[in-house]
């Protein structure tokens, strides 16, 4: 398998001071620059459901003849994340050949809910799985910083012999839904040996053999220990790029390049996201979680907005946010994240009233009974699309290891994929034509209100909104 190939040379410090100093932005260049993938485009299928997600999930791991590897930010200990596990080792038993990795978060893997009792969260049903089944499964906990607040291991695909399985969702009974909610994200199947190969090539050759990364089903070194360590991975990471077996697109093939992203400079990811907000002519789409749009993707929005080019956001509604607390229950500080998303979103909306009047924004609010919304990633012209785990914020964009896959499509082979995708999304969605369409501070619940009050009197909303 080829190497994991480290970056291009950086530009000089010199150089990018000089740019900064004269207001120059950095030069992004085109797309067509980016290495790709050929892939046939009968091998791209976008799955429907989070049931869909799960069943073509569970069929994959159990066919699997040569290799299965996940990487997601968490493989949760309820009744999915068992289901899954223990598929893994079901499948490890029946071929003892088969090559089986999990990769997750060092620290989100090792304590409990937000909110919850504290308790040594989903790494002890690592152990005990461990324990009762023998070894064959491991799972690396992957550490991007001491500390969870400063960034997490947030890459995603499972790569399962030739197919990549591709999606934001993590494993839990949300996102796969088990029991009566499900958490809506995109989901994508590629069949592709050289793609698989890559986004393995990463995982086995770069992360795995990190000091800093441990199995969690066995006894772990504290994160102060491996300070170091840690430290070291993330300056890997950052410099590092999936390794590509190069070619052209060729009739009835689309071309994809897996991008890697770890923080604010020489980042790929984020270099992709502008480049293909700012190569869109007719048509940019946009879904995002968390609404919190990092400076360079407001600013690139705004230029297609005044060239004409018709812009539509995509972000759940309050209620449809995994952090929303019903006001009928205990109030917790975490319950009011998604009131400062709208927060957000109703002072980008005031000052694109213009915008929103001609019909070049549309902006969609999620909601669909008591589920929620995680769908992230970029549509243009319906021919490139970005598939990632990205949120698009400040955080993403800054702190957490990243990835996606850019998808060029010049015969136009996935339009009616791409068009069906969001017709599915849309239809659970609501227009806001106005800013006032959105409730304002005033109409919060008591706690709420205060809480959020007392933030943007000493400014520390603006911090939350970089770290969250």
């Amino acid at each position: 398998m080829e190497k994991t190939s480290p970056a291009p040379r950086r530009a000089s410090a010199f150089a990018r001071t000089l740019r900064r100093l004269s207001g120059r932005a950095e030069p992004i260049p085109a797309l067509d620059d980016l290495p790709c993938l050929p892939v046939a485009a009968e091998g791209v299928l976008t799955l429907k459901s989070p049931d869909a997600y799960r069943e073509t999930l569970l069929g994959l791991i159990a066919r699997a003849r040569e290799r299965i590897l996940v990487a997601s930010l968490y493989l949760q200990d309820d009744e999915a994340g068992r289901e899954v596990l223990a598929a893994l080792y079901a499948a490890k038993a029946a071929r003892p050949a088969l090559q089986v990795a999990v990769f997750v978060d060092w620290h989100r893997a090792q304590r409990g809910l937000i909110g919850a009792v504290r308790s040594a969260g989903n790494a002890a049903l690592y152990r005990k799985m461990a324990q009762r089944l023998g070894p064959g499964v491991p799972v690396y906990g992957v550490p991007v910083q001491t500390r969870e607040m400063m960034g997490v291991m947030h890459l995603k695909g499972f790569v399962v012999d030739d197919a990549v399985l591709y999606s934001g969702a993590s494993l839990n009974d949300v996102y796969l839904h088990r029991g009566d909610r499900y958490r809506l994200d995109r989901y994508h199947v590629l069949q592709d040996r050289h793609l698989a190969d890559s986004l393995a090539s990463l995982l086995l050759h770069v992360v795995r053999v990190s000091p800093a990364v441990h199995p969690l089903d066995a006894p772990v070194p504290t994160s102060a220990q491996l300070r170091g360590a840690i430290l070291a991975l993330r300056r890997v990471l950052a410099r590092t790029r999936y390794p590509l077996a190069v070619g052209t697109i060729r009739a009835g093939e689309v071309g994809v390049t897996p991008l890697l992203g770890l923080g604010a400079r020489d980042n790929g990811l984020n270099a992709a996201i502008l480049r293909l907000i700012g190569q869109a002519k007719r048509s940019l789409v946009l879904f995002t979680p968390y609404f919190n749009l990092p400076g360079p993707v407001r600013k690139a929005i705004d230029a297609k907005l005044r060239e004409g080019c018709h812009v539509t956001i995509v972000v759940g509604d309050k209620v449809a946010n995994d952090f929303f607390i019903p006001p009928e229950e205990p109030f917790k500080a975490i319950g009011a994240l998604p009131y400062l998303y709208e927060c957000n979103l109703r002072r980008y909306c005031k000052a694109r009233q213009g915008a929103i009047d001609r019909g070049l924004l549309d902006v969609h609010l999620w909601r669909h009974e008591n589920h929620t919304y995680h769908l992230k990633g970029l549509l243009a012209d319906e021919s490139l699309a970005l598939l990632t785990g990205s949120n698009v914020n400040p955080r993403a964009w800054r702190m957490d290891l990243e990835n996606g896959l850019l998808v060029r499509d010049p015969h136009g082979l996935l339009v009616r994929q791409h068009r069906a995708e969001l017709e599915r999304i849309l239809a659970h969605t609501r227009r806001v034509a106005r800013s006032t369409d959105l409730e304002d501070v005033a109409s919060y619940p008591a706690p709420v209100r205060r809480l959020i009050t007392r933030l943007a009197r000493t400014r520390l909303d603006r911090l939350m909104n970089q770290v969250l």
